[in-house]
């Protein structure tokens, strides 16, 4: 008995000592997670990791004394991917990696080179330069070279013939077409129409080709002009161009109103061609970056011009941070030339900053390590896997979510001919109907024409055919002209 009880007795105490055991270590787990997202504390059996990064919004920011953003996410998943801690440091100098006067690397690419920092997670662009001394993974996002403006920082001039900017010129030659097209259908329906013009030798057409012409107008203009339609023939083509030109000068106000409501964002500066003709604004970037050695390097004379105005007014227009350009772009007549993705977060987050269309230069970021470092290969991995699940999405659109997208998203652009398409194929079938009608029209009468003067119906259409279109009048003056002159 007394056994039994010694033996029961044991059994709880083990019992009780494990569960102590276990409440402790979920309370030390606990406390290495709370101690921020800049660090990743050190666990039994994982390495630890150096980071250099650079603070950038929306990469790497400090809020309450704590790093976040967009590279201390991506961190956070490759570490528990990978099973690795790491430790993350700002880097000194502020930069992201150049060669300086004296033949050393500065910047985060500087600290991988003396073993200060293992990788740098960070808006690190992956160049040839710096592969030669460092090795990048699998890019995790992709950029390239654009122009940061702001809407009204330059006034578009505004051309002479501004009111024909709503159609393209596709769209102008179409609607003369149509146009012309129509009223010569009004001129030759209304001559074959017997409704319309029932005694040809008799009776004067008032649809001659120039009343046709101002009776197409005065439908543009909506308004009714003369002669008025009698026969069924044209009256179809003349509804048929009714309802073109309503719907025709609906798409020319709605066109014509989102033009001047859209002319803050119609900037002249579209290309790096552009920026470089223009007088008005001066323009640089980021000093030391990749992209001035972009520029450097480039054969391009565009690009050349580019780097000339900036290496003479060096001191002037480069900047030393990206804050310190936004700044600048918002508060004087500059432009900034950097990553475009960036400037694509300046405009989410400052709804009058544009950026202009032309991006040159693809490129990537990557996360920069030693050269010939085993984790190189496992963090690319990693990457693509990330990439393929779609978490590197998620982030870019947490990250660079706005309120003003889509002001910046709304852009202007003259009505080409195929959003009238349907317009168009529905006055060619108005009008071939009409020309139908009035065929039809003519038949009818030739018919009943045929019956009392003992005719055949096709010799008396033929007749009345050539009446109208007064084709058997100049016939005879011809044959009478060759007859005076055999004579």
């Amino acid at each position: 008995m007394d056994k039994g009880l010694h033996f029961m007795f044991c059994v709880i105490t083990t019992m009780l000592l494990m569960r102590e055991s276990s409440q402790t270590g979920t309370t030390r787990n606990d406390g290495a997670v709370s101690k921020g997202s800049d660090s990743r504390g050190p666990e039994e059996g994982l390495p630890t990791l150096t980071v250099t990064t650079i603070l950038e919004d929306p990469y790497v920011m400090v809020r309450s004394a704590e790093l976040e953003g967009y590279c201390i996410d991506l961190l956070k998943a490759l570490a528990a991917m990978l099973h690795f801690s790491y430790k993350v440091k700002v880097v000194g100098d502020g930069q992201y990696g150049a060669i300086s006067s004296n033949g050393n690397w500065t910047g985060m690419v500087g600290e991988i080179l003396r073993q200060e920092a293992d990788i740098a997670v960070a808006p690190l662009t992956v160049t040839s330069a710096r592969e030669e001394v460092v090795s990048f993974t699998t890019p995790f996002l992709q950029t390239g070279i654009g122009i940061l403006l702001r809407k009204d920082t330059v006034s578009q001039e505004t051309s002479f013939f501004h009111f024909l900017a709503p159609f393209s010129k596709e769209t102008w030659t179409g609607l003369l077409f149509a146009y012309v097209l129509t009223c010569f259908c009004l001129f030759l329906v209304a001559r074959l129409s017997p409704c319309e013009w029932n005694e040809p030798k008799n009776e004067e057409n008032h649809f001659t080709f120039l009343n046709s012409l101002w009776f197409g107008a005065g439908a543009l203009a909506l308004q009714g002009v003369t002669p008025r339609p009698k026969a069924l023939s044209v009256r179809v083509i003349a509804a048929v161009w009714w309802l073109f030109t309503i719907a025709l000068l609906a798409a020319y106000i709605a066109n014509f109103t989102a033009l001047l409501s859209s002319g803050s964002e119609q900037l002249p500066i579209q290309t790096f061609e552009d920026l470089v003709k223009q007088r008005k604004l001066e323009f640089g970037t980021l000093d030391g970056s990749s992209t001035f050695y972009f520029f450097k390097n480039s054969k391009n004379p565009i690009h050349q011009m580019i780097y000339e105005y900036m290496d003479k007014r060096r001191d002037h227009v480069l900047v030393k941070t990206y804050q310190e350009a936004v700044q600048r772009v918002m508060e004087s007549n500059y432009a900034f030339i950097g990553e475009s993705i960036s400037q694509d977060l300046a405009a989410a987050r400052h709804c009058n900053l544009i950026r202009a269309p032309e991006v040159i230069g693809a490129r990537g970021f990557g996360i920069a390590t030693t050269q010939a470092s085993l984790w190189t290969k496992k963090l690319s991995i990693a990457v693509l896997k990330l990439r393929e699940s779609g978490d590197l999405d998620y982030l870019r659109n947490k990250w660079w979510e706005t309120s003003c997208l889509h002001k910046s998203r709304d852009r202007w652009s003259p009505l080409q001919p195929q959003a009238l398409g349907g317009l168009f194929l529905t006055l060619a079938i108005g009008l071939a109907l009409g020309v139908i009608a009035a065929v039809a029209e003519l038949s009818n009468k030739s018919r009943h024409a045929a019956g009392h003067v003992k005719k055949s119906c096709c010799s008396v259409f033929t007749e009345e055919m050539c009446t109208r279109l007064r084709i058997k009048e100049n016939t005879r003056q011809s044959q009478e002209t060759s007859g005076r002159a055999n004579a």
